[in-house]
This record gives structure tokens, sequence and C-alpha cells, in this order.
């Protein structure tokens, strides 16, 4: 009989604290989501409802996405409750992480918010703007289509690529994936300009260009032009380039650089340049003032060079006259004559060296006027005495010793 009572009294209690459990339960489930929709279109309303009890006060909505985070204020309505979630949030694709902030009870979840099918604008991006022809080389063609929100478009959204090189014209579907799309173009073994635009849901582009340029240049030929073969130390020598191409036989583009170096017959080195147009690159060099052989090689730095032409230049002043006067204080140097027995240009250098006592006193460099050069020695600076001079042009050189100055 104990027993039974014990057994009762058991029961009992377990009950008890069974019905104590389920009130608890039934205060503590105040609030419930009514909203099934876990779906949105960006741009669009979203509202998020919820059944609670009288008790529930003033609730708040923590959301939070990769822009940042907000708090929403509730709308009251009887027993239900929404939430408007702001534009700033709506108007951005992406997934919202949600919590309902309430004293006895914390909901939460996530809605997803996705980009329209539609394309506004078109950001793209093409870059290297010059490549090399041969097929080697290339640029990166990127497009990046937003809807009118500025969001990426949906992945696999179809991008349509044109080309258009030469007489050729291409086209190529490309897909958005991470946001973007794009495509790997190659040069063509021609060198040229490429217009390249891009298309996506009736929303184009505008135009783009590449520049296909030809590729290193191989090795090419030089000449020169030259009015005459004497050296006057006035014509002009050009130097020509033959048409300097690359390996696929494409026109370098203008404005190559090309170097010209000289060697004449002392082992001097002389240097002009010039630069392509339409391939072809020409230079100058005056002529020297004295019997010479050049030697001439060109250079495209690092890439390629020509063959080696030799050229030579005869003696324009076999012979000058030079006469003292005025007490030996005054030098006239001339007639300087050129090949037809004329006057030399002007500008032709004549040097003059004063020596005393075997000692270099002074060197006097003057240029050829109308075929003379005068000098005059100030007693000031030159004082009385016996000098020796010598006077040097055109590679002639004439000696004059014990010359007395007074």
């Amino acid at each position: 009989m104990q027993l039974k009572k014990t057994y009762l009294l058991f029961l009992s209690l377990i009950f008890a604290s069974s019905f104590a459990v389920a009130q608890q339960s039934g205060a503590s489930n105040k609030v419930k989501l009514l909203t099934t929709q876990t779906d949105f279109e960006v741009g669009n309303y979203i509202i998020l409802k919820f059944l609670v009890s009288a008790e529930t006060k003033n609730p708040i909505l923590y959301c939070s996405n990769s822009y940042g985070s907000t708090l929403v204020s509730s709308n009251i309505k009887n027993n239900f409750i929404e939430f408007y979630i702001p534009d700033n949030i709506t108007k951005k694709t992406g997934i919202v992480n949600w919590t309902l902030v309430e004293e006895s009870q914390n909901l939460s979840g996530k809605i997803n918010i996705n980009p329209k099918a539609e394309v506004a604008t078109m950001e793209t991006y093409i870059g290297p703007p010059s490549i090399e022809a041969g097929g080697t080389d290339y640029t990166m063609l990127v497009v990046i289509p937003t809807d009118s929100l500025d969001n990426p478009v949906p992945t696999n959204t179809m991008v349509n690529a044109k080309f258009q090189f030469l007489a050729s014209e291409e086209k190529e579907d490309i897909f958005t994936n991470n946001l973007i799309a794009y495509r790997n173009i190659n040069s063509k073994r021609e060198s040229g300009r490429m217009l390249v635009s891009s298309e996506s849901l009736g929303i184009n582009s505008k135009e783009f260009t590449i520049n296909v340029t030809a590729a290193i240049p191989t090795d090419f030929t030089i000449s020169a032009k030259r009015p005459h073969d004497y050296s006057d130390g006035n014509q002009i020598t050009t130097f020509f380039t033959s048409v300097i191409k690359d390996k696929q036989n494409n026109v370098v583009s203008d404005g190559t650089f090309v170097t010209f170096f000289i060697k004449n017959k002392n082992e001097n080195i002389l240097k002009t340049t010039g630069t392509t147009i339409e391939g072809v690159a020409h230079a100058k060099m005056i002529h020297p003032d004295y019997e010479d052989n050049w030697s001439i090689k060109a250079y495209v730095d690092g890439m390629s060079e020509s063959n080696t032409i030799s050229l030579n230049y005869k003696q324009v002043i076999e012979d000058f006259k030079v006469v003292f006067s005025n007490n030996n204080r005054a030098i006239v140097v001339g007639p300087l004559q050129s090949f037809m027995q004329q006057m030399i240009p002007d500008g032709l250098h004549v040097k003059l060296n004063i020596y005393k006592d075997n000692t270099l006193v002074d060197s006097v460099i003057k240029t050829a006027y109308n075929g003379y050069v005068n000098y005059t020695l100030k007693p000031a600076i030159y004082k009385n005495g016996v000098y020796r001079f010598s006077i040097e042009t055109a590679g002639k050189t004439k000696e004059f010793n014990t010359k007395k100055l007074w």
C-alpha cells in the first residue's frame, strides 16, 4: 500500500512539471515569421511580416549585408508587425542577414536579393591598346554589364563580342562569370588596326581600337646619296635604309629609331640618326673637310642591323698661300680654293699654332670667309721676338720657322 502511494506521488510530480514546461514554451513562442518568400528581385519592395502576442512591445530588426548594417523600426498592426527593408539594401544584390531583436525571443534568417535580367550600361575595358603582329601577342577585352541600379547582371548573361580587322569581321559569344565577361584577342600575322565592340541584351558598347604593329624588325640594307665625293666640309651626304620589315613582311611602324655609325680612317666614330616613315629612315652628315674614308653601318638598337658600306672623300685643297706682313704680325691665309678652283664655301676651319722656344704659346681657330682667313698678332700679347708658326686646314699643314715679330 505504501509503495502504491509513492508511485502515485511520483506520477503527479511528472505531470505537474510537464504542464509547467508547456506553459513556459508557449510563453516564449510569442513571435512567428509569416513571410515565407526568401528570394527577391533587386529594386523591389521587401516587407517582412511577423505574428506577435499582445505582450510584444516595439521589436526592432537588425539587417546586415556586404555594404553595411542598419536597424529597422517596426510597424505594428493588431497582432502583426511589419518591417520595410530600406532602399539602400533592396537596391544592392546579395545576401541580407536579419535578426529580430525582442526582449524574450530573437529570430533570425536571411533573404537573397537577385539581379535583374536586364542591361542598362556596359563598362568596357581593353588593353594593352597596341600589340605585336604574328599571332603570339594578345590584348584582353573585359565587359561588365550592369542593370539600372548599377548591379552586375546574373551569371551566364551572354555578351556578343565583335571584331573587325582589315577585310575580316568576326563575332563571338562570351558569358559573364564573377561579375565580368572577358576574352583574349590574339594578334594576326598582318599589321593594321582592329576595331572591337560588344553587345549584351540590346545594349552596345562604344568602339575601341587596337593597333596591331609590326614585330621586331629584321636586318636591312643601307645606301648613300651625295652631290659629289669631295671633302669640302660643306655639302651633305644622305643615308637611306631599305624598307625595314618584320619576319611576317610587315613594314615597321613610323618613328622606328635608326642609328647610323660612321668610322673614319682615324678610327673616330661619328653618329647620326633618323626615324622611319613608311619603313624607310634617312639621316644626314656633312662632308669632312679633309681626305677621308668612311665605313657606315646602321642599327635598330637591340633588334636588327644593316650591311656595311664605304665612302671615299677626295682631298679638295691641295695647297694654300700664307702671306706675312706688318712686321709679320698680319697673317693672311688664302685664297682657299675648292675642286673647281672656286673659293671654298664659308666656314672652313683654319688653325694657327704659335710656338716660342719650341713651346706652344697659343692656338687660334678661325673660319674662312670669301676664301680667306686673317690673323692679327697684337704686341701686347705677343712680344717682339722669334716665333715658329704652323697653319692647319683641310688636312694640310704648313710650317714657318724663325719668323721674327717686331
